[in-house]
């Protein structure tokens, strides 16, 4: 299952992804963390320090490793160039699991803090005034697209804050949404700019509240946000130490706080694959990126890049014939 973490900056959805992603390591081996955020902080939440975070492989500096790998030999994709971020699997593609090896996956991620972690990589400073931070995410879209999960498998992406995710189709690729919101009319206001856009193809948003001091921030919350309000997380020393970097044994968490980590994981074990709609959203995201800019740019017409009678999931994939990207 397939999960993001959204919010308004400083919110604290990082920590909470990181959270999330170690309680998640201890009921499974089948977990991916990657970090899709313009700020790069998730692997110092799981752990490490910023020295060594950013000594990881980032994603998006390997677009063409990973175009020439998905691609497979898809007769609809003319070369990796004319792969964009939306271009979605057909025959001929391979796929991805959580689990199995492939060379995106071995050249990619590394453990930090006892998850497996990919990283987007940070927006350098070469980057400035010539280059867009989605160009790297798209590297998270092309991954997700071409990822087959299932029951008892997860993936936690820490997305960028703010409704920016909406630039692509990306914001669709996720069984569940997890919208970090303090209980402030600010990061109220990001809620209902999320829900605004999301609430339109059927994205399953769970708000989560932090930083709780009381009731009456719960009860502040739950005015503003109805039913979405799924579970909070109330302030502790342990949440302040881990957005300090300090990632103390998971055991050391407040009863209430790991509950509230378990009703998120129920929730998400609680969602129903439906890969027909998974497929026709990410066609549709595609065609829209192909009209609006892809198909300038590569010279082709990126929508005879779809194959309708493919569906992620459901159609037999491409085995994994070579470790040789």
């Amino acid at each position: 299952m397939k999960m993001a973490f959204v919010g308004k900056g400083g919110s604290g959805k990082t920590t909470l992804a990181a959270l999330m992603a170690r309680h998640l390591s201890g009921c499974s081996d089948k977990l991916l963390s990657i970090d899709a955020d313009i700020n790069q902080h998730l692997a110092a939440a799981l752990g490490i320090s910023e020295d060594e975070a950013v000594l990881l492989p980032a994603l998006g500096d390997h677009m063409t490793l990973i175009k020439d790998y998905l691609r497979g030999d898809n007769p609809r994709i003319s070369s990796a160039a004319a792969m964009v971020k939306t271009t979605p699997p057909g025959r001929g593609s391979r796929v991805l699991t959580i689990d199995g090896p492939n060379p995106l996956f071995e050249a990619l991620v590394r453990e930090v803090g006892g998850v497996r972690l990919a990283v987007t990589g940070p927006f350098a400073t070469e980057d400035l005034g010539v280059a867009c931070y989605h160009s790297k995410v798209g590297a998270v879209e092309l991954l997700l697209n071409h990822l087959v999960d299932g029951p008892g498998e997860y993936v936690v992406v820490d997305m960028t804050a703010g409704a920016d995710s909406f630039a692509s189709g990306l914001f669709t690729r996720f069984d569940v949404t997890f919208l970090v919101c303090e209980p402030t009319l600010r990061s109220v206001g990001v809620y209902k700019q999320y829900i605004g856009y999301a609430q339109d193809f059927g994205v399953r948003v769970h708000v989560v509240g932090n930083k709780i001091d009381d009731q009456s921030d719960v009860d502040f919350l739950r005015s503003h946000v109805g039913d979405h309000l799924l579970t909070w997380i109330g302030r502790s020393g342990y949440v302040k130490a881990a957005e300090r970097g300090v990632a103390r044994p998971l055991s050391e968490l407040e009863p209430a706080n790991a509950a509230a980590l378990e009703a998120m994981k129920t929730a998400v074990d609680a969602c129903v694959k439906d890969w027909p709609r998974y497929t026709a959203q990410a066609h549709q995201f595609h065609v829209r990126n192909a009209l609006a800019w892809g198909n300038a740019k590569t010279g082709e017409d990126l929508a005879s890049q779809i194959d309708p009678e493919y569906v992620l999931g459901q159609t037999e994939p491409r085995k994994d014939d070579s470790h040789v990207a």
